[in-house]
């Protein structure tokens, strides 16, 4: 039986997004291997996350100990790889994440254990683990053979995978932290976080994204009605913020934010996939774009192939005359 395990990211109390798209492919998976999940929960007082963890795994590895309450990549590296090394669990998935990327490397080398990056995808093939990466700005899927090996270790993309309910309720096992202190060559200081400008596009339940389409700085107007109208706030990918035509705090995307709206429009957006990843967990999405072959077309739910500035108008007043109706 293949065990396959996942590292729970939290960040001052609360388990991120990334958690729960990591736990849905880690059962996907295991279900498909008829092996078993179980969520790696490193921490102090983690039994307030091990509750909201039970559905989602068969197992919780809990390491409670008050040198890990806040996330320290090297003294994560030193208790997981205590952990790995006495469970030998077959497939180990960790977040994209800053925390991600700062932790897995090192502890993949230290365990000489076969490691892939940024992931969108797995899966298997004639029992060979297979990881999709993109490649060139995410004009390429490129889809990597593992070597063989009896353990891997992958890093998996913020939003590749949806967050799917379950209904397990898993087994919580303490595991002792073999770490009395944290390390005196790299502390942990404090979280500095960008403040938020006077608008929140994180917990906006309509947002417009606006692209380099719009041309012009004075037709950002154009879509600002737009929003308006809907209720919605405007957003836009990085060329936008690069221009100076909006602040950093409205940038979608792997550089910018992560939203989760009920419904997001793209305007004028090309749809690369760093633009995509901070938005494709949408409940639905509406792209216009003047190019039909647009990526942003291949993660759209609805989409007018047409240019922004004879669509949008007709949008705005389609809008307005359903409100005085």
């Amino acid at each position: 039986m293949k065990k396959i395990f996942a590292l729970v990211e939290h960040r001052k109390g609360e388990i991120r997004d990334v958690t729960y798209e990591l736990l849905t492919k880690g059962r996907d998976l295991a279900s498909k291997l008829e092996g078993e999940l179980t969520a790696l929960l490193l921490g102090n007082n983690t039994a307030q996350f091990a509750e909201k963890l039970k559905p989602c795994a068969h197992h919780i590895l809990s390491v409670d100990h008050e040198v890990l309450k806040d996330f320290n990549a090297e003294s994560y590296q030193l208790v997981l790889s205590d952990i790995l090394k006495k469970e030998s669990p077959w497939l180990t998935l960790i977040g994209h994440t800053a925390s991600g990327m700062d932790l897995a490397p090192a502890l993949a080398q230290e365990l000489g254990t076969p490691f892939t990056t940024d992931c969108v995808e797995i899966d298997m093939e004639n029992d060979n683990l297979i990881a999709t990466r993109q490649m060139y700005g995410g004009k390429l899927n490129a889809e990597c053979k593992m070597q063989n090996a009896s353990s891997y270790i992958l890093t998996i993309r913020q939003a590749a995978f949806p967050q799917e309910p379950a209904n397990l309720n898993a087994d919580v096992v303490s595991f002792t932290s073999p770490l009395a202190q944290e390390p005196d060559y790299r502390k942990f200081v404090e979280y500095l976080e960008a403040a938020i400008g006077e608008v929140d596009i994180t917990k906006a339940d309509i947002v417009i994204g606006v692209g380099r389409g719009i041309k012009e700085r004075e037709n950002l107007r154009l879509i600002e009605e737009l929003a308006d109208s809907l209720g919605g706030v405007l957003a836009c990918s990085r060329p936008i913020v690069d221009a100076g035509w909006l602040p950093k705090d409205r940038q979608v995307g792997s550089s910018g934010k992560t939203i989760k709206p009920k419904l997001y429009i793209a305007i004028g957006i090309s749809g690369q996939f760093q633009h995509i990843t901070g938005m494709k967990g949408a409940d639905t999405i509406f792209a216009i774009n003047k190019d039909p072959n647009a990526p942003i077309f291949n993660e759209a739910d609805y989409g007018i192939a047409d240019d922004l500035f004879k669509v949008v108008p007709i949008l705005k007043n389609k809008i307005a005359e359903m409100k005085s109706n």
